[in-house]
């Protein structure tokens, strides 16, 4: 899960680096399109790490749980000699 986490975190930087880039080249640009492509790129800017924030706390959340199960599960019995 640990390794998980870690992918989803540099592939949201990644991601939220290119936002960042994109949003910079959209304001500079000057064409029509361009006010509806920054108002998108600063809309993704909040959306994406919502959503990161999401996935991670749905697996801790997960995590947390298949641990409490390996708590409740009986021990088998040890056969006597």
């Amino acid at each position: 899960m640990k390794k998980f986490k870690q992918i989803v975190c540099i592939l949201g930087a990644l991601f939220l680096a290119g936002i960042y880039v994109c949003t910079l080249i959209f304001s500079i640009t000057d064409r029509t399109e361009a006010k509806s492509w920054v108002s998108a790129s600063l809309y993704a800017t909040f959306a994406v790490p919502i959503f990161l924030y999401a996935v991670l706390l749905v697996t801790r959340l997960l995590d947390r749980r298949k641990k409490e199960e390996e708590k409740e599960r009986p021990q088998p019995l040890k056969s006597l000699p």
